[in-house]
């Protein structure tokens, strides 16, 4: 496995919201309320649905305390000695979320890891590999304070209590809605008016692409990359 880190913590500084490749044709960002709502499922799915698209997928991991974001346990994502460090995988086995990406029909996969409040340090390394890139794929909700993608797609649970606050902070952003069928709702005090009259697809897990789901990407991703609209 190929990884690359940086011990260094230099100012956070200046504004990448407006980020934009040159070299990468499109590029989606799906994001999520919570943990365990089937986001690596959704980039997996999206892989696996549109493999001409010669994707290049990100997991975006952040740690803290020597915990991690995902699930709040103990992990080995975080670096002891260093704010971030992003890895390439090689293992076709599925055994990992960046492995699904590959086994999914990925050309490349890479996992990212950063200790909270510091991912804008490895963004310089993240943008290198988009600009390799056909089209990107990235798992994160907290890559939106650095670039803008061509589509945010956000996967809810209303049986899922928790929901981040990044999560919340992006909802005006997105473009589509992929949402659990549920009987009732968990939710205390959140406002889904921000993405009302985006389109909204509806999941029963253990799907969680479906053809109209598929069908909507492609559709985007064609008028993004069309002749007519490439500079």
């Amino acid at each position: 496995m190929i990884v690359e880190r940086r011990a260094a913590r230099p100012p956070m500084g200046g504004d990448a919201r407006s980020f934009r490749t040159v070299g990468s044709m499109a590029i989606v960002v799906i994001g999520g309320h919570s943990r365990s709502v089937g986001k690596t499922s959704m980039v997996a799915g999206l892989i696996s649905a549109l493999p001409s698209h010669n994707w290049t997928a990100f997991k975006i991991t952040q740690f803290g305390h020597g915990q991690c974001s995902l699930n709040g346990e103990v992990c080995h994502c975080a670096t002891e000695d260093h704010t971030w460090a992003i890895s390439e995988e090689k293992d076709l086995s599925g055994k990992t979320d960046s492995s699904r990406f590959l086994a999914a029909g990925a050309k490349r996969s890479f996992w990212v890891r950063n200790e909270q409040g510091h991912l804008a340090e490895a963004m310089p390394a993240i943008r290198r590999r988009l600009v390799e890139a056909e089209n990107s794929i990235l798992e994160s909700n907290s890559i939106l304070k650095f670039i803008r993608p061509d589509l945010y797609i956000t996967v809810l649970d209303p049986a899922t209590e928790d929901f981040k606050a990044t999560a919340q902070q992006f909802l005006d952003r997105v473009d589509a809605v992929v949402l659990h069928e549920a009987v009732g709702s968990l939710w205390n005090g959140i406002s889904l008016k921000p993405v009302a009259g985006r389109p909204v697809f509806y999941i029963r897990p253990p799907k969680y692409v479906t053809v109209e789901i598929a069908a909507f990407v492609s559709d985007r991703l064609g008028a993004i990359t069309s002749p007519d609209t490439l500079p």
